[in-house]
């Protein structure tokens, strides 16, 4: 399946994961670099579809990368986004990151974030803009954390 198929296979296959809820929803789909992003429409789903902790919107993730990798699709890796949640979130752990990184300027101490995956890669990327700041995560699986420190002169 090349790359255009696969988008469209997604797309198709996540709406009717929806669909299953009693309800059609658009979903919107297009190809960043490798990644297919699918973006799903408000609706009175927004909370069920993003679940405790946006758990089920990794699982709708995983579901959809599955299929693709079944069916030998030129693009597998995906980020579903429900309403804009993730830009948010990400949003928010911004905000939260130059606190962090003013109160690591501030006292020299550094600072420990337990984190998942995709809020550590958003305060890599906050604390990029510091030249005086360097981030690196330690740990494994659900251990792994992200440290914020003042970088050695």
């Amino acid at each position: 399946m090349n790359q255009q198929e696969s988008i469209e296979f997604a797309r198709t296959f996540l709406e009717n994961i929806i669909a299953f809820f009693g309800t059609n929803i658009s979903v919107t789909a297009r190809a960043n670099e490798d990644v297919i992003e699918l973006d799903v429409e408000a609706s009175e789903l927004n909370s069920i579809l993003i679940g405790r902790n946006a758990e089920t919107l990794r699982s709708l993730q995983y579901m959809v990368s599955t299929a693709l990798r079944n069916h030998d699709a030129a693009l597998y890796r995906v980020n579903v986004d429900v309403a804009g949640y993730k830009q948010q979130r990400a949003e928010q752990v911004a905000e939260k990151a130059r606190g962090w990184i003013e109160e690591v300027r501030r006292t020299g101490d550094s600072h420990i974030a337990h984190l998942g995956a995709a809020d550590r890669r958003v305060v890599h990327r906050v604390a990029s803009e510091y030249e005086d700041i360097h981030t690196f995560s330690e740990g494994e699986g659900r251990e792994r954390h992200l440290i914020i420190a003042q970088r050695s002169s």
